[in-house]
């Protein structure tokens, strides 16, 4: 699979760009095959907003990092064999560990009144 490229950006509440006026969210155009793509949205983005100082886009690469959270309620605490004799159930894939961690807090927190279940975080 070969790189994929966004633009990212908005107006932002000042000129440190750190977050987006009014509360809102960051916009992300693509995602674009390849990077002279991403660099013509980039551009006429920048043009259409050149007269605003708190306005910034630029190109991201996409990461292929992926974290998933496996797991499911085994038959014994070795945790190597599912209860239900079927595959593990996969959640995600998310694109930070903290979005996984969340998601992992939300599975191990509904079983946590069985021992017999277990859910662990994965970069894929």
């Amino acid at each position: 699979m070969s790189a994929r490229y966004w633009v990212v950006g908005g107006v932002y509440a000042d000129t440190s760009f750190t977050d987006i006026a009014s509360g809102g969210k960051e916009t992300r155009l693509g995602p674009f095959d390849d990077y002279a793509q991403a660099k013509a949205v980039w551009r006429a983005k920048a043009m259409e907003t050149v007269d605003d100082a708190h306005a910034r886009y630029s190109i991201e690469k996409e990461s292929h990092d992926q974290f998933w959270v496996i797991g499911g309620v085994y038959t014994d605490t070795n945790f190597h064999e599912l209860a239900d004799g079927g595959a593990e159930k996969k959640f995600g894939p998310f694109e930070t560990y903290d979005d996984a961690q969340r998601e992992w807090k939300a599975q191990s927190m509904a079983a946590i009144d069985d021992a017999y279940a277990r859910f662990r975080i994965e970069k894929l």
